[in-house]
């Protein structure tokens, strides 16, 4: 069996929201902070710390080691509560509000398919904690979700075995909120590559019919 290329768990998070900052982080060992990552790492002091116990009588681990042989993944999982039958139930920590964003359940259910093959125990449902309201929002790994990550990790790798550098995404609006703006460059890469397109075709002749 070929041994695959490992990829980080934060890579399915990075990708899901942009294939380029995920190229930037985990290619070109880029990563610059903004106010949204300083509060990141300010929400995920505790978590990292590793600290372990039971709470409300739930065993809960924490900054956990994960990884998965099947599919090539490796990293940790901030949170893990272990119920009475030892299902575990993952727990990501997130700083803005409460709300569903796809590119941080995709991250979830990555830690669900790590931690069942480390466990042998099926993974129904994660949650994300959201560190500004204070409150989880439960994720059902559902098997939609589960198609959804798996065909993601096939994308992140053949991105990373790549060694290319994707364009900017055409959504700018997540550039606003992205640390990594400087090194990017959205606009003047977005720019040379419409200057690209629009060269390529300048001498394009549209089929105007017989004349």
């Amino acid at each position: 069996m070929t041994e695959l290329l490992p990829i980080m768990l934060s890579a399915l998070q990075h990708y899901s929201y942009c294939p380029r900052q995920c190229a930037l982080i985990h290619q070109e060992q880029t990563f610059d902070d903004n106010v949204h990552t300083v509060r990141g790492n300010l929400a995920h002091e505790r978590v990292d710390s590793g600290e372990s116990g039971t709470e409300y009588g739930v065993r809960v681990e924490r900054s956990l080691p994960l990884y998965s042989e099947r599919y090539g993944l490796t990293g940790r999982a901030d949170a893990v509560e272990f119920l009475d039958d030892g299902t575990p139930y993952p727990i990501e920590y997130k700083q803005g509000s409460r709300q569903k964003k796809t590119h941080d359940d995709v991250q979830l259910v990555g830690q669900a398919l790590c931690l069942e093959e480390m466990t042998g125990k099926a993974v129904p449902e994660g949650a994300i904690f959201h560190h500004k309201s204070r409150r989880r929002r439960a994720v059902p790994i559902t098997p939609e979700l589960r198609d959804v990550t798996i065909n993601l990790i096939a994308q992140v790798r053949a991105l990373l075995e790549s060694g290319q550098m994707p364009p900017p995404v055409e959504e700018r609006a997540l550039c606003k909120e992205c640390s990594l703006q400087e090194s990017c460059q959205p606009d003047l890469v977005g720019s040379r590559s419409r200057i690209r397109r629009l060269q390529q075709s300048l001498f394009d002749v549209e089929d105007e019919g017989d004349v």
